[in-house]
């Protein structure tokens, strides 16, 4: 299935990438059970069919979110430009599949109780069956 297969493909990238690995506390493909903030999981994903003559092909829909403790927005927003420029370089070729274009849909953030924060980017990824 394309879009597990994606999921775990971009929280592999995600992990790899040192600024990243060395902000976060945790990176993965659900909501870590026992990280403190800040971590970053994919919340939820979806896929419909984008095949094309002869060619299996998916698009999915994948969010993201980030959760961060404190007052400093400056803080937070550094970390999503980090998350957005990486995941705007996820390479193309992947067992399986192929990714064809990546595009930032929305991002919401908000203030939640006891100073933490959360940030939700979604994505849309197509992909076509290698």
């Amino acid at each position: 299935m394309m879009e597990s297969t994606l999921r775990t493909a971009l929280v592999e990238w995600l992990e790899s990438d040192p600024l990243l690995s060395a902000a976060l506390n945790d990176v993965a493909e659900e909501a870590p059970s026992r990280s403190a903030p800040p971590w970053l999981g994919i919340a939820a994903s979806a896929s419909t069919d984008w095949s094309m003559k002869g060619t299996k092909g998916r698009e999915v829909r994948i969010a993201i979110e980030l959760h961060t403790r404190g007052d400093a927005a400056d803080e937070t927003a550094s970390l999503v430009s980090l998350i957005e420029s990486r995941i705007e370089a996820l390479p193309a070729a992947h067992p399986g599949f192929r990714i064809i274009n990546t595009l930032f849909l929305r991002a919401r953030a908000e203030q939640r109780p006891r100073n933490t924060r959360a940030v939700l980017l979604e994505y849309r990824f197509r992909l076509l069956a290698a």
